[in-house]
């Protein structure tokens, strides 16, 4: 199955899109979409490149700017582990048309691939030796009879946690840029990230427009600093992202 493009995906939501700005006109969930589609239309580029590196990282923000939620006591996101896990449960509870399943099956291979890799487990890396890579693997193994049971959001939030531990290495400085000993990963999770995002826009579009998600974290804004001779002071009014 021919996977949409980033264009064929915001010709689909323009229909939502329109609706959603009739309520509000920078409706969060409008900006959600266009914030993922900026960046997974990036992540395309950059993957034409080969980037692998850069490539992830634009497909993560594509993904956060989807699950991110804004902690309203707290004044500041909420951690993202939380918020990724609630949103993969969402995906899957709202998928009636299997886009995410689809993947997961169809994919399947690449899906083993990533389970096998010690180097994206966290159980090996608190002690790394052949004893912790080998059980390590025992995720790759336990996932078959996942996918015999139809246990998609195990095996989605396994799935996620090991590209999310990439991720985290490359946003912390944990990892050289371009590294030949992490290229296998890296294009693995690339090519992953890229088939998930597309399903859970294709979700978005079919079965979620009408939810709620959530506070959305840093809204549009543009300072304008006005002359104002009875307050003198700034405003801020809301402009595009």
């Amino acid at each position: 199955m021919t996977a949409p493009t980033v264009r064929d995906l915001r010709r689909q939501w323009k229909p939502c899109k329109e609706r959603l700005s009739q309520r509000s006109g920078e409706h969060p969930t409008n900006i959600r979409f266009h914030r993922a589609c900026s960046w997974l239309q990036r992540a395309e580029q950059i993957a034409a490149d080969d980037d692998l590196d850069l490539a992830i990282l634009s497909q993560w923000v594509a993904f956060n700017a989807l699950y991110g939620q804004w902690d309203g006591a707290e004044r500041e996101p909420v951690a993202d582990i939380l918020c990724w896990r609630h949103f993969l449960e969402r995906m899957l509870e709202l998928d009636e048309s299997r886009f995410v399943v689809d993947v997961l099956m169809e994919h399947k291979p690449l899906v083993m691939s990533i389970f096998d890799d010690e180097f994206l487990s966290r159980y090996f890396w608190q002690e790394p030796s052949c004893e912790r890579a080998g059980k390590s693997k025992r995720t790759k193994f336990e996932s078959r009879t996942w996918y015999l049971d139809g246990s998609w959001r195990l095996i989605l939030e396994k799935l996620m946690d090991r590209i999310y531990f990439l991720r985290c290495q490359l946003v912390h400085g944990a990892a050289t840029y371009n590294s030949s000993l992490n290229r296998t990963a890296a294009r693995h999770c690339a090519w992953m990230m890229d088939h998930l995002l597309r399903a859970f826009l294709q979700v978005w579009i079919e079965h979620g427009s009408g939810e709620d998600w959530g506070i959305l974290c840093y809204p549009p804004l543009r300072s304008q600093l006005e002359d104002d001779s009875q307050r003198g002071t700034p405003t801020l009014r809301n402009g595009r992202t």
